[in-house]
């Protein structure tokens, strides 16, 4: 194609597809948990260490 020259029309298509199922959010919200109970555990471990209940390091 020169420059200048009209590019040919892209294909098109009408009509509306299937609709799309929705996305689960049980991945979401187990990952959420997850970090949080983590969170909560170092949280946890960090308050032991500087109150002195815990003689692991």
């Amino acid at each position: 194609m020169a420059p200048g020259d009209t590019p040919p029309d892209s294909g098109q298509t009408s009509g509306l597809s299937h609709p799309q199922p929705m996305p689960s959010r049980v991945p979401s919200i187990v990952t959420l948990v997850a970090v949080t109970v983590l969170t909560l555990l170092v949280l946890a471990f960090v308050v032991a260490q500087i109150i002195g209940w815990s003689n692991i390091f």
